[in-house]
């Protein structure tokens, strides 16, 4: 890319609350006798005669319901749930990155870079397993942004390696891919960009393109320059933006000029 600056429902229970029934007993003329406080069970049915009901005394309050439980949320059965793992470049991974990636006279060594596999949203309403490169230090950081937007419901077209592309940013951005950790200059540059120190990331570069006055990378985001609000496409403080800047990434969407929507760092460049 070039740039110039860089949450089991449980059942509430409710206890029933049996009405205790009570009958009166009958007044006698003249001096009645104490009331007497002796119960008496009703006689079983029986074929020839029929027990009458008692009836409920309204001086018998009800027991006492006890209150119900809270309701929790708790996932739909067999929805997607989101993953993680985060680890070492290996031997294997390093031979794939060098000299795509990474080389000789990098600014951060293969020793201080991590590699991320995370499940993500994608744009047909299924869920992938993507990959990204990033520093050591914000690793773990960004893998809880990446849950969130997967909780969000952002869709993300390609997360893949730009090593997948040869190093080539132009070819990772014209693919739609997500990626972070390049050994690059900032384009026109000799100064390292972010995404040397892998603390810079793309993402949706197509939805979300680098925009200088009439120039537009890729261009195949020309149609989403304008910013019109679907799928991808990321705007000022909605959920992607929050959960990003809640890590303590910038957004290079507030750039005054150029505008590099796709664009995330660390230190806002």
């Amino acid at each position: 890319m070039r740039r110039t600056s860089s949450s089991r429902s449980r059942v509430a229970v409710l206890a029933g609350g049996g009405l205790l029934l009570g009958a009166l007993s009958g007044c006698v003329a003249g001096n009645p006798p104490p009331p007497s406080a002796t119960s008496v069970a009703a006689p079983a049915p029986s074929g020839g005669s029929t027990a009458p009901t008692p009836t409920p005394s309204k001086r018998s309050p009800p027991a006492p319901q006890a209150p119900p439980e809270p309701a929790t949320a708790s996932p739909e059965p067999g929805a997607p749930v989101f993953s993680a793992a985060v680890g070492p470049v290996t031997s294997e991974l390093a031979e794939r990155m060098t000299p795509s990636s990474w080389r000789e006279g990098c600014p951060v060594g293969l020793a201080d870079l991590r590699y991320v596999t995370l499940t993500h949203r994608t744009f047909e309403g299924g869920v992938a397993t993507g990959e990204l490169v990033v520093h050591a230090d914000v690793a773990d950081g960004l893998v809880g942004v990446f849950h969130d937007l997967f909780d969000a419901g952002y869709p993300i077209r390609s997360m893949r390696l730009v090593d997948d592309f040869g190093g080539d940013d132009d070819a990772s951005m014209a693919a739609d891919n997500t990626s972070a950790f390049s050994c690059r200059p900032v384009a026109g540059t000799d100064r390292w960009s972010e995404h040397a120190y892998g603390r810079a990331l793309d993402l949706n570069p197509v939805e979300n393109p680098w925009v200088s006055g009439d120039a537009v990378e890729p261009p195949a985001g020309a149609e989403f320059a304008s910013r019109p609000a679907v799928a991808g496409v990321i705007a000022p403080d909605d959920a992607t933006v929050r959960a990003f800047l809640a890590a303590g990434w910038q957004w290079g969407g507030y750039w005054t000029g150029p505008v590099d929507y796709q664009h995330f760092s660390t230190n806002g460049t």
